[in-house]
């Protein structure tokens, strides 16, 4: 706050709208000794180096680097070979070799310096998405999909809130697509740090395989430590394990990696075909119920010590399963919005048949949806499936493709996908 004027509390400073690029040590908000340890490992690792370097995989600033340079002059830790322009050229000397080598077998991290937990935590909050949503502006972002008001009007509540969901119903209908176009309600971007450093320990944040950099021009000022990024979306299938939940030491780096739902934060995560992972439902619900309810996560290092990150994600679980056959009362009562996609009815199914037919420019038969859904029952599909016309046209396309001639949806291709799609009941049991 500044000082009070003429008895009266003065308005406080405006704070910059993203972390500025600090130019001293102490304004790093990490020990002096991780980033004298960061320096040192570069020059063991390349020989030699100049600030420039520095700079850019190190990602601090020229004062910064300036002042431990000159530090590890005086230390007689570096020795300078010559002048690259205005920049200098140095190598480690052998007193540096020695002190390098041993902060190398502690750690051979060499990458952007970490940013505190603890500015990590309170720019995490800060960017929790404000949403706003109508249901006209829900349905042009899923534009692509054909869903009923009625299943708008359900998703929209939570979306705003950036509740967790459950989505539950028959398979095929469309959950895991409708729970990948959730990212297009936000229309910002976010700050994602390279790293964060607890009790001199680095974890690693930035994902380049899920994390999407994005340009901007107003970040002339960032502190170089942190990327700007799309919200990100993280999905994840029966692969899902305890241990992926949970930071993970790289045993060759002794550097830790953050879990998805922390790589997720300000974003989405979602569970698909949750009750089918390699962990079970029951340890997954136990292992968030916390989070899902106070929005913080606890994480382990390898020492035992635990320590606090933020949960302000939206976690998505997609199922096909009875949501009271996967979790307890006090759960689901954490996930407050469950939509029930339902099966597709006749008119909207032949709806979703033209979109495919006309996306990917399929000549049709009069009549080909209504055939369609008629050879579909006749299979023994108890239900229509919003799936089944992408399904159908795929093999349709294959069929032709085999044959050699121009893909069309006819009464006869209809007919031979359908044999290759719905698998026959009680034909093996006839051949024994």
């Amino acid at each position: 706050m500044m000082p009070a004027v003429n008895g009266l509390d003065a308005p406080e400073v405006e704070r910059p709208p993203h972390p500025i690029i600090p130019d001293r040590v102490e304004d790093l908000g990490i020990p002096r000794a991780l980033v004298s340890d960061l320096i040192l490992r570069y020059l063991w690792l390349h020989g030699s180096a100049n600030l420039a370097a520095l700079h850019d995989t190190l990602k601090l600033s020229f004062p910064v680097l300036e002042t431990l340079f000159h530090q590890f002059r005086q230390q007689q830790l570096l020795e300078v070979k010559g002048m690259i322009g205005n920049d200098y050229a140095f190598s480690l000397t052998s007193a540096g070799r020695a002190q390098a080598t041993a902060r190398n077998e502690v750690c051979q991290y060499v990458g952007p310096a970490p940013i505190s937990i603890q500015e990590y935590h309170a720019l995490v909050k800060k960017q929790v998405p404000e949403v706003r949503l109508s249901r006209e502006s829900l349905r042009q972002a899923f534009s692509d999909l054909v869903l009923p008001d009625g299943l708008l009007d359900q998703l929209g509540p939570s979306l705003i809130g950036h509740q967790s969901l459950f989505l539950y119903g028959g398979t095929g209908n469309g959950k895991t697509s409708i729970a990948e176009r959730i990212l297009r309600i936000y229309h910002d971007t976010v700050l994602v740090p390279y790293a964060v450093e607890v009790s001199g320990h680095i974890v690693t944040v930035f994902d380049p395989v899920v994390h999407r950099a994005v340009q901007s021009d107003q970040d002339e000022l960032l502190d170089p430590r942190w990327v700007r990024c799309q919200r990100p979306c993280i999905t994840v299938g029966g692969e899902l394990s305890a241990a992926m939940l949970e930071l993970r030491l790289d045993e060759s780096t002794h550097v830790f990696i953050s879990p998805c739902q922390m790589k997720a934060n300000n974003g989405i995560l979602i569970i698909d075909d949750f009750g089918r992972q390699v962990l079970s439902p029951r340890e997954l619900l136990n292992r968030w119920i916390v989070p899902l309810d106070r929005r913080v996560d606890y994480l382990t290092l390898a020492s035992g010590m635990k320590f606090q990150v933020p949960f302000e994600l939206m976690v998505v679980f997609s199922t096909n399963l009875d949501p009271k056959d996967l979790a307890d009362e006090a759960f689901l009562r954490r996930i407050q919005t469950k939509v029930l996609v339902e099966n597709v009815s006749p008119e909207v199914f032949d709806q979703i048949f033209t979109r495919v037919m006309a996306h990917f420019h399929v000549p049709c038969e009069p009549g080909s949806s209504e055939y369609l859904r008629e050879r579909c029952a006749s299979s023994g599909a108890k239900y229509l499936r919003a799936c089944y016309p992408v399904d159908i046209y795929k093999l349709v396309k294959a069929i032709a493709e085999y044959e050699g001639r121009p893909v069309r949806m006819s009464h006869a291709n209809i007919d031979r996908a359908v044999g290759l799609y719905f698998a026959k009941t009680g034909v093996v049991h006839e051949a024994n």
